[in-house]
């Protein structure tokens, strides 16, 4: 008896220990399937963050583009295009050539208005440049002439009044051809000595189109005679000048004295 006993109990642990060992291996499975559905849970949320960032920058491309999400609408002037992944992606589209053409021809009226703005300010600038020159010319031309139709001396008396007649014109200059043998006996005659100097002048007119000028010149007047103190006055000389082929001469002459002094020599 007590051998069938001991027999029945040495079957029994050993499925006992089968069982556990059973046991053991579904429990560890159990876990194994529970790790695995783990990972592939935190790889789908990552998936879906990954997702929904993607759908974020797509829905603020849209709205920089002005198209909605999800409207299936492309871009004005972009094409669409999908990768393998079904995700679309935007590409320029090529411009109208009709309306590159007209772009380009709005740039070139609008270069061509400018230019033509510039050169009528420098063909206005340049017109006042050379109106301001030939002023200077008519004043240097005025100073000259009064100088020299105040200046001679009786010992080169030729040379004073060629210098006269060289800075007149119209019928200034002929009265001074003419009379040329009267003035020269006269101050031969006196035996004086007269020199100018120029003080201040300014042009009073000029018509550059019909070569006519006017200008007003001080001068003041030395004159030395053979004995005796030399006299000094200053005068205001009106001259009238025209232009001529060889430039600006005197084509008449005024005087308006201002006074007179006499200087010990």
């Amino acid at each position: 008896m007590a051998r069938t006993t001991a027999g029945k109990a040495a079957p029994d642990a050993a499925e006992t220990e089968r069982a556990d060992a059973a046991t053991a291996a579904e429990d560890e499975a159990a876990t194994e399937a529970q790790a695995t559905a783990e990972t592939e849970t935190t790889a789908e949320t990552e998936t879906t963050a990954e997702d929904a960032a993607a759908d974020d920058e797509s829905a603020g491309a849209d709205a920089e583009t002005g198209v909605e999400a999800g409207s299936g609408e492309t871009p004005v002037g972009e094409d669409t295009a999908e990768d393998s992944g079904g995700r679309r992606w935007w590409s320029p589209r090529v411009p109208d050539p009709v309306l590159l053409v007209a772009t380009v021809l709005a740039v070139a009226a609008a270069a061509c208005a400018g230019y033509f703005a510039w050169s009528w300010y420098g063909a206005a600038h340049d017109d006042s440049l050379a109106y301001s020159r030939e002023r200077d010319t008519v004043l240097r031309a005025a100073e000259q002439g009064v100088q020299n139709m105040n200046t001679l001396d009786y010992r080169k008396v030729d040379q004073g009044l060629a210098g006269w007649e060289d800075s007149s014109t119209g019928d200034l200059h002929q009265e001074l051809v003419t009379g040329r043998a009267q003035f020269t006996a006269q101050v031969q005659l006196a035996k004086t000595t007269t020199t100018a100097k120029i003080l201040d002048g300014a042009v009073t007119e000029l018509d550059d189109r019909t070569g006519k000028a006017s200008a007003i010149v001080a001068v003041q007047i030395v004159v030395t005679p053979p004995k005796g103190t030399p006299t000094t006055k200053q005068s205001r000389m009106r001259a009238q000048l025209t232009r001529t082929p060889s430039g600006w001469k005197l084509s008449a002459l005024g005087q308006a004295p201002v006074g007179s002094t006499a200087t010990g020599g």
